[in-house]
């Protein structure tokens, strides 16, 4: 598919969005409209690929559902249920919807009928976690979609209609990605009108692929990539694609963004036993155990609060600190929690909050620990204001990695004025991404940009690592 197919895809994605704009807020008519493009994908993936394992037979999967034979129809169910962990028999298919559609009929029942089928075929099978409740945000009987069943079934009707018009280009060898593309653009579409929750769900690409490039680093391949708040998993996909990740890991507090994580998985052609993405609170119920991972990414709530129990003074990945992150900034507490995921070679790469370079009392103490007693710190990167949606505060980047050197210094980047004003957000552009990499990667000195600053002189700050304290002092910067 040429790069014309790819945007006209997008293009005519996000117009079928806007058939449900004007009913529903933002991450309202995200569900919906996502859903139904999963569902409609779904169908037609297993359309395909019943089909090409009956072609041998010179038969079609429809016609074999047609007919007697009870035994094959058991065979090529086990097989798409073991290769694509799901299975939907062709009365529920998406096709079959819009044949009712074209009777006039309500398709309400049968849709609602369907998505449910679609999730009981894997009850049972190795696929059922990454199945299970994935259409539960769909809510067909919302007044959100009209005031009476009539209105909600033309509604719903209209949009599948538009859909089906649309080529997913699953036929093409090689273009699982072009759909998987549009999807992840139909996400930022929708976090970009979504004020202040798109930061639950979203970190922007250009975000996405610094954190990639960098825990990918001397790497030839990952074994596995964790995120414990991954949202809708753009994160977590680009890493894992970065560095030809065998596993992906992940968890998420909200379950309607759990929902669109895992279904953003399988549009981009993760195979369900290749990943493990779990619902929950990572801080208050890790779903994870002691597993650590060859890389950690991840995009946590600035300043979130916690419960700062007494409880996890005893647990693992906080007590030895010696102090817990304060309750009304979990910034510690998720930086903790993911050093604690983090393998002993493996690199971890987050998005925090300026203040979790400076602050004192608990975190001071924590941000000491990390310096003094672990040398685990890396790599700090200061990146523009205004490039998450939601939020207009400055971040950096945190680098943490256990493998280092007695005598290793921190880089310290600051990229903070290094971007291109896009309406009312700012953007990274490809060079200035490809610069903070290469800093990186070769710890550059660069004058007002970047500094190598040794343990000495963190410890002569009181381990103070606020950016402007160290960018423009120079010393000798180690090779990586």
């Amino acid at each position: 598919m040429s790069e014309e197919l790819q945007q006209k895809l997008r293009s005519q994605l996000w117009t079928v969005a806007n058939t449900l704009r004007g009913n529903m807020s933002a991450s309202d008519f995200m569900y919906f409209t996502l859903g139904f493009i999963f569902y409609k994908y779904l169908s037609e993936k297993i359309e395909l690929y019943a089909n090409e394992i009956l072609e041998e037979d010179h038969i079609t999967f429809k016609e074999v559902w047609n007919g007697k034979d009870e035994e094959l129809k058991q065979d090529v169910k086990e097989e798409c249920i073991q290769n694509l962990g799901y299975f939907i028999e062709p009365e529920y298919l998406y096709s079959t919807i819009i044949e009712l559609i074209s009777k006039k009929e309500n398709i309400l029942p049968s849709l609602e009928r369907s998505l449910k089928k679609i999730e009981d075929s894997t009850i049972g099978q190795d696929s059922e976690d990454d199945f299970g409740g994935l259409f539960s945000d769909l809510d067909l009987a919302s007044p959100k979609l009209g005031k009476t069943a009539d209105d909600k079934n033309k509604l719903i009707s209209d949009v599948l209609i538009a859909l089906n018009g649309i080529d997913f280009g699953l036929q093409e060898a090689g273009d699982i990605d072009i759909l998987g593309d549009a999807y992840e653009y139909m996400i930022s579409q929708f976090a970009a009108g979504a004020g202040k929750k798109a930061g639950e769900f979203y970190t922007p690409q250009e975000v996405s692929q610094i954190l990639a490039e960098i825990v990918i680093t001397g790497k030839v391949r990952l074994k596995d990539v964790f995120d414990p708040t991954c949202g809708s998993g753009s994160l977590l996909l680009r890493t894992a694609k970065s560095g030809k990740a065998d596993s992906i890991f992940g968890q998420e507090k909200n379950p309607t963004t759990f929902n669109l994580c895992r279904m953003n998985m399988l549009l981009h052609g993760v195979k369900y036993n290749d990943f493990d993405i779990q619902n929950g609170d990572t801080l208050e119920a890790d779903a994870f155990g002691d597993r650590q991972f060859d890389a950690v990414v991840a995009n946590p709530p600035f300043s979130a609060d916690w419960t700062a129990a007494d409880k996890f003074n005893n647990d693992d990945r906080f007590s030895k600190a010696g102090v817990l992150a304060p309750r009304s900034k979990a910034d510690y507490a998720f930086i903790l929690h993911m050093i604690y995921h983090l393998n002993d070679g493996g690199t971890m790469a987050c998005v925090a909050p300026h203040g979790v370079l400076f602050r004192g009392a608990a975190e001071g103490k924590i941000r000491q620990f990390l310096i003094e007693k672990k040398n685990y710190i890396d790599a700090i990167i200061g990146l523009p204001a205004n490039i998450f949606y939601g939020t207009s505060i400055p971040t950096c980047i945190l680098v943490i990695k256990k493998c280092r050197k007695e005598d290793d210094n921190i880089l310290f980047i600051d990229a903070s004025k290094e971007f291109e004003k896009v309406k009312t957000q700012n953007k990274l552009r490809p060079e200035h991404i490809q610069k903070i990499i290469d800093t990186y990667r070769e710890r550059k000195e660069i004058e007002k940009y970047s500094h190598c600053a040794t343990l000495q002189e963190i410890k002569e700050n009181d381990y103070n690592l606020n950016i402007p304290r160290y960018v423009g002092i120079f010393s000798k910067c180690s090779s990586f």
